[in-house]
């Protein structure tokens, strides 16, 4: 591959991030950039690595175009949740506090009560699967003890 160091201590800080990185996606980008720019051909990178070779190009070409600090690939967001960010810590209050008058005289909440309150209380659905989900991600798995 043909790509230009930007400074001249590249190579080394890539070889370097690449030692140090626990991540292996990102420990072979940094080695796909540094051996080609090495001079290395795009099929020795990929025999080497065991990477494809849309990978070396990409990573390759993020480099040439941006730099060491292109590597590093952009944190993708991700889906939305359905239960709006605002309203996680009232759930969780909500579940913390236990039934009420109002969850027709059960003494726990199962995993379909809770189901029934994200609907009732907070106008969206969820499958149980996705309650279980929402409750460990709102640290309450350990705590509360929720039955299906």
């Amino acid at each position: 591959m043909n790509v230009e160091p930007h400074n001249p201590d590249d190579i080394k800080k890539l070889k370097q991030l690449a030692a140090i990185q626990k991540n292996v996606k990102q420990r072979d980008r940094y080695r796909a950039v540094a051996m080609a720019l090495e001079g290395h051909t795009i099929n020795h990178i990929m025999y080497v690595l065991s990477r494809s070779k849309n990978f070396v190009q990409r990573w390759t070409y993020f480099y040439r175009d941006g730099g060491i600090d292109a590597i590093v690939p952009i944190p993708q967001k991700g889906r939305p949740t359905i239960l709006p960010a605002e309203k996680e810590k009232i759930f969780k209050q909500r579940i913390l506090a236990g039934p009420t008058s109002e969850d027709n005289g059960i003494c726990t909440l199962r995993g379909k009560d809770a189901m029934r309150i994200l609907q009732n209380e907070f106008g969206v659905k969820y499958t149980l699967n996705a309650v279980y989900a929402l409750m460990h991600r709102l640290g309450l798995s350990g705590s509360v003890h929720l039955t299906v």
